[in-house]
């Protein structure tokens, strides 16, 4: 066997091996941003389901008479704002706008509630009480699908950062994502104010 025909098959090896490679690494990236869509899919299935319980129980309060409409104005407001958001899984000022449109709509249906429990005729129906029950829940599944998409995130993220992964990355266009974050101000302690008198 001559040098030339060494040469030949050293090169051949060694394509192989960075085609082998380069196909494992690209087939790992595309499981992983399918784990990250899929979790994203599953953070709005549960938004949509407490949107659509929102909308439950603010047919429920506004048939009750004499309710305030101001605050039942302004979450069909923050209602509308917060479904009509796309977000775009590769740009993080989409997830970031979603997400406080979520958060305003989370916090003025708490002022909803609140002067939901002022009414005792509306507070005592079994409806009510179940869809405050059914909203605790929804908030549950709310979080863990969030905590299970900053996961898919992390991992797809390790990958697409991590030596040689990230030479097939840059390749085939796959770049880090955002992850979602805690609400703004929720790293304080809330104020408790007891007006006892």
């Amino acid at each position: 066997m001559n040098s030339k025909n060494l040469t030949l098959i050293i090169i051949a090896v060694v394509l192989l091996l960075f085609v082998g490679c380069g196909c494992n690494g690209y087939n790992s990236m595309v499981r992983l941003d399918q784990a990250v869509k899929t979790s994203w899919s599953n953070v709005e299935t549960n938004y949509q389901r407490r949107t659509d319980l929102y909308s439950s129980v603010i047919k429920v309060i506004e048939g009750s008479a004499n309710f305030e409409k101001s605050t039942l104005t302004q979450v069909i407001a923050a209602r509308a704002s917060a479904t009509q958001i796309h977000v775009d899984l590769n740009d993080s000022t989409s997830l970031t706008r979603y997400q406080q449109a979520q958060g305003q709509l989370q916090s003025s249906f708490g002022r909803l509630m609140a002067v939901a429990e002022s009414y005792p005729d509306l507070k005592t129906t079994q409806q009510f009480k179940d869809f405050q029950t059914e909203i605790e829940g929804t908030e549950n599944r709310i979080n863990v699908a969030r905590r299970d998409f900053n996961t898919a995130v992390g991992e797809y993220n390790l990958k697409v950062k991590s030596f040689p992964s990230n030479i097939y990355a840059g390749i085939f266009g796959y770049h880090e994502r955002g992850y979602y974050k805690a609400d703004a101000g929720t790293e304080n302690a809330p104020e408790i104010h007891f007006d006892i008198k």
